[in-house]
């Protein structure tokens, strides 16, 4: 078992080599997106933020960029993880790698069990869009930290709840600036981030 830096879950690694992957060259793509708009890297404390991940197939697998990575500019397959299985009430999770899977997995996990047809999730972080929608979009409790398995149980009931699965976002209270999307491709996740679409969302 592993657990470094912000991973708050217990990690079973299973150190074997990823090679390029389908979904890589999407995840590269908009991963450089993310980073040219300061929506993921590292803060002033050398503490990296935001991930992004796709599934594998039709599968409950997805692969992810691993913990310590967001301040690495370009990134080979085999700086993302696997996730192969995971258990909430354990708060445990398998990867597949060289590097243990990013800090948000469960989260990520979460969304990919709550709306079968989401394909891709992005963990951001934009401030002013944060405080925009902060208690307007689905939010979590402030109460709940980011990276545990109680957020991935409240990520559960805000698709019980709320009508996140038609918005395709949620804010992190507790996490400053923390914004989650998804959607069929990193695209459609994406695009839920630009101005015009969070025009409409804030006025919901």
């Amino acid at each position: 078992m592993s657990e470094t830096g912000s991973v708050k879950f217990k990690c079973e690694q299973v150190p074997i080599e990823i090679s390029r992957f389908a979904g890589f060259a999407e995840l590269d793509k908009y991963r450089r997106k993310l980073l040219d708009l300061g929506m993921m890297g590292v803060d002033a404390n050398g503490i990296g933020f935001g991930n992004l991940s796709v599934r594998d197939g039709t599968t409950a697998r997805f692969y992810i960029t691993s913990s310590a990575t967001a301040g690495i500019v370009e990134l080979t397959p085999a700086d993302y993880a696997k996730v192969v299985a995971y258990d909430f009430a354990k708060n445990w999770l398998r990867c597949e790698g060289s590097r243990v899977a990013s800090s948000e997995s469960l989260t990520h996990a979460a969304v990919y069990e709550s709306d079968p047809t989401a394909r891709a999730v992005i963990h951001c972080h934009e401030i002013n869009l944060w405080a925009a929608l902060l208690d307007k979009a689905p939010t979590t409790p402030k109460r709940v930290e980011y990276g545990t398995a109680e957020m991935a149980y409240a990520v559960q009931r805000l698709f019980e709840i709320t009508d996140v699965k038609t918005r395709k976002i949620f804010v992190m209270a507790a996490h400053d600036g923390g914004l989650v999307t998804f959607g069929k491709n990193l695209q459609d996740a994406f695009g839920i981030l630009m101005p015009s679409d969070v025009q409409r969302r804030t006025k919901n």
